[in-house]
Order: structure tokens, then C-alpha cells, then sequence
């Protein structure tokens, strides 16, 4: 297989009472390890099988949709999962809150921008800081697209992203994305961002 679901660097129970253990072990076997299958079987035996998956994701636009939707899948809770910890929450420092301060006035004008995105998102998606070169950005893109695609509104390289999916949230909050959202903040591992910022 070219892709392999990635392990995650903590228990299932590791994020509550933010994330329930229910969700993050149906979200992480059942959805993450079905967009790297799908993904897999999507590219069996074409020149994909050689690529990284963010050359894939570069030129989405020459693919197949389920290329598309499972490696959006594949790479979105990748991700995902690297930029959250039990020992996350606080605040940025260093080059990524100065970047933060610069580019959207404060880190509560940031939170309240990405909140936003992450609320007004229609249907199923992604919310997302993005780097453009230095230069940081909030964006969503829908279902599994990401900013990394030629066909994203808002192209760059995601460092850090919150689904908002259904299944990412509603077995916990139900109808309540909002305060999902706002419980999200207690896990961002500011760490991870930063080393993807840099």
C-alpha cells in the first residue's frame, strides 16, 4: 500500500472531556482508515502510487474525485491529529504569535476570524490557518478539500485545521458546533503548528 493510516501519539480517551474517546475511535478507524484504503484503491497501478501525497494534492484538479475526496481525507486528519494534544491549549509564542499579531491584529481577533469560518462552514468541511508564504490566512474549503489544492479558493499550506464534519463532533455535542468549536481550543498543540508554520 502507498499510504498508511498514521498512529496516533495518543489514547483515544487522551482529549476529553474536548473530544469523547467514542468519537475520536470511530473517527480515527472507521473515517481516517477509510480515506487511506479508498485512497489506496483509487491510485492502485497508476503513477500516483509514487507521489508524496501533497504532489497528489497540487495538481487535485487532473485526478479522479475519489482521489480527491480520500486524499483530502488521508492528508485533513492527518494533520488533524498532529495538531492536537491532552497537554494542548494556551496560547501561541515566539514567531507564530508574532505572525498571528501581524497578520490579524491580536490571537483573540485570530480565534474570532477562525471561529467564524469554522461555524459558517455550510454542510461539511474544513477550517484552516493558513501560510501564504509568511503570511497567515484563515480559509474553509468544503467536504475534504484543503488549501493545498489547485482548486482551493485559498491556496497555501494548511499548519493548522479543525473538522467540521458531523462525525467529528456530533455523537458529543449534537447540533452544537459551536461549542465544539470553542472546545477545540483546549487541545491545539501549539507546538506542532509552530514547527509547521516554520
Amino acid at each position: 500500500m502507498a499510504f498508511e493510516l498514521p498512529k496516533l501519539s495518543y489514547d483515544y480517551n487522551a482529549l476529553e472531556p474536548y473530544i469523547d474517546a467514542r468519537t475520536m475511535e470511530i473517527h480515527y478507524t472507521k473515517h481516517h482508515g477509510g480515506y487511506t484504503s479508498k485512497l489506496n484503491a483509487a491510485i492502485d497501478g497508476t503513477n500516483l502510487e509514487n507521489l508524496t501525497i501533497e504532489e497528489i494534492l497540487r495538481d487535485i484538479s487532473k485526478h479522479s474525485v475519489g482521489v480527491r475526496n480520500n486524499g483530502g481525507g488521508f492528508y485533513n486528519h492527518k494533520l488533524f491529529w498532529d495538531i492536537m494534544s491532552p497537554n494542548g491549549g494556551g496560547e501561541p509564542t515566539g514567531e507564530l504569535l508574532s505572525a498571528i499579531n501581524k497578520d490579524f491584529g491580536s490571537f483573540n481577533d485570530f480565534k474570532a476570524q477562525f471561529n467564524n469560518a469554522s461555524a459558517t462552514r455550510f454542510g461539511s468541511g474544513w477550517a484552516w490557518l493558513v501560510n501564504q508564504g509568511g503570511k497567515l490566512v484563515v480559509a474553509s474549503t468544503p467536504n475534504q478539500d484543503n488549501p493545498l489544492m489547485d482548486v482551493a479558493d485559498v491556496k497555501g499550506t494548511p499548519i493548522l485545521g479543525l473538522d467540521v464534519w458531523e462525525h467529528a463532533y456530533y455523537l458529543h455535542y449534537q447540533n452544537r458546533r459551536p461549542d465544539y468549536i470553542d472546545a477545540f481550543w483546549n487541545v491545539v498543540n501549539w507546538d506542532q503548528v509552530a514547527k509547521r508554520f516554520v
